[in-house]
């Protein structure tokens, strides 16, 4: 298919929440790149009266190969990720606990909505008969998101009960 139709189906499913395709030039770099890789060959070209032409694409053994290798690593040996919010956890030391429990309280409420979203993604899927294959991505996530609302309700219910506390004068204290 053409690259646009990809990003419409990858919404249409989904997977855009797994999937990063909110700006159609990635998928059309992506789509340049296995090209030329040889991951993906032309099919044909479709004329499209006044815009370009569209171009439709299909994978290659040496893509599906790849793509399988990929696939395969990816769920059998975990990567070291570098996401956003453990870098900002290591420097809750320049805030102060109080400003901690807030921003936390912040979080879990956002992150309430977006397991609320999930949720129906999920009994919308369910409710199409789709298979659960085709929804463990987002049970997966719902997992994720409720273990960390639990562990941030955990840190603001200590910094509460003063169980977890700290001030910049007591940490350089201890530089010392």
């Amino acid at each position: 298919m053409h690259p646009y139709r990809m990003q419409q189906l990858i919404k249409e499913r989904g997977k855009d929440e797994v999937i990063n395709v909110r700006h159609r030039t990635s998928i059309y770099q992506t789509i340049d790149r296995l090209h030329r890789d040889g991951a993906i060959a032309i099919q044909e070209k479709k004329k499209n009266e006044g815009r370009p032409d569209l171009i439709v694409y299909e994978i290659t053994d040496l893509g599906r190969n790849a793509a399988y290798s990929w696939i395969r690593k990816m769920i059998s040996t975990p990567a070291q990720e570098f996401l956003e919010f453990p870098a900002a956890v290591s420097f809750l030391a320049l805030l102060t606990p109080e400003d901690v429990a807030l921003l936390f309280q912040q979080r879990v409420s956002a992150l309430e909505k977006t397991l609320s979203h999930l949720e129906d993604q999920f009994q919308k899927g369910a409710s199409f008969d789709l298979p659960r294959l085709f929804l463990l991505e987002t049970e997966y996530q719902q997992k994720v998101l409720a273990a960390e609302m639990e562990w941030i309700q955990s840190i603001i219910e200590d910094i509460h009960a003063k169980k977890l506390k700290w001030s910049m004068e007591e940490l350089r204290e201890k530089e010392n």
